[in-house]
């Protein structure tokens, strides 16, 4: 279990701001790295090179700092991104997860999303949030079932090139996984809506 906090005299507050962003950078790289269960505190105050106590003071607890690392690359990607550009977007930005101050939120949630607790929790209410709109990128009465599929796919790749790192996807060129991924996703949401079986058709 990770050490309470202690007492620590207030800091400045452009010190304060710039300490929370080197924690929120360190737990970011580590949870990508290591998955949420093998990172602790110590290791994510070490990288940032701040003290334990402060993660507490400004994010609570661990499950805190998980949920504001997803939502500070997340929920703003999503907020700042247009609807028919956002799953273009979100893969874009999870293929180039190893360049120079690429956001890895997404490999943070693949490596978290299986956990039983509160951080599952919010990471259910962003999957939410990115099927609500995704959703709208068609008006067929299917559409939730294909914003999930959407989100499936991606999540899917995620999964095998970032954490299983099964080849030949691991090392695959980002511009030909996209190409081949984003010229089927640009017909599938103009498909026609399949009947249910037995239905009279025109």
């Amino acid at each position: 279990m990770d050490p309470s906090p202690e007492a620590q005299p207030a800091e400045r507050p452009r010190n304060a701001e710039a300490t929370r962003r080197r924690l929120l950078d360190a737990a970011a790289e580590l949870f990508a790295e290591r998955g949420y269960e093998r990172t602790t505190v110590r290791a994510i105050a070490e990288r940032a090179g701040a003290n334990q106590a402060l993660l507490f003071r400004y994010f609570g607890s661990k499950d805190g700092l998980l949920t504001e690392v997803v939502a500070r690359g997340s929920l703003e990607q999503l907020h700042a991104t247009a609807p028919e550009d956002l799953f273009e977007t979100a893969l874009r930005s999870m293929l180039s997860r190893s360049g120079s101050g690429a956001d890895r939120s997404l490999e943070v949630y693949l490596r978290s999303v299986g956990r039983g607790d509160e951080a599952t929790g919010t990471l259910r209410e962003l999957g939410g949030e990115y099927q609500k709109v995704l959703a709208g990128l068609t008006s067929s009465p299917d559409a939730a079932l294909r914003a999930d599929l959407a989100m499936a796919w991606l999540l899917g790749i995620g999964l095998m090139r970032t954490v299983a790192a099964r080849e030949p996807l691991a090392s695959a060129d980002p511009e030909a996984v996209c190409r081949l991924v984003l010229t089927t996703m640009d017909r599938f949401w103009t498909l026609p809506y399949p009947p249910a079986p037995g239905a009279e058709t025109d």
